[in-house]
């Protein structure tokens, strides 16, 4: 499973969706966390449709998509998204 994070360097909500994806990634150890500055990763934030950060996208083992999120998470709803990716 992997996990795309989306953000900004002076992106508030980001630092703290961090903190809850650390959370669950501690749990969830098959979790790969790719954290992607939107700057930095231009043309793959525009293919992935980002729009406002943080965005999560939470993809399968084959790389399909099974949850996208906007603003901060909470962990029960990192813990779905994750088991919808398993």
């Amino acid at each position: 499973m992997i996990v795309e994070l989306y953000t900004s360097a002076f992106c508030e909500p980001c630092h703290l969706t961090r903190a809850v994806l650390a959370d669950a990634a501690r749990l969830v150890p098959a979790a790969e966390v790719l954290e992607r500055d939107i700057v930095r990763h231009e043309a793959q934030a525009a293919a992935d449709g980002i729009r406002v950060t943080p965005t999560m996208i939470v993809r399968d083992v084959r790389g399909d998509e099974v949850f996208r999120g906007e603003g901060v998470p909470t962990l029960p709803q990192l813990l779905s998204a994750f088991a919808k990716a398993l």
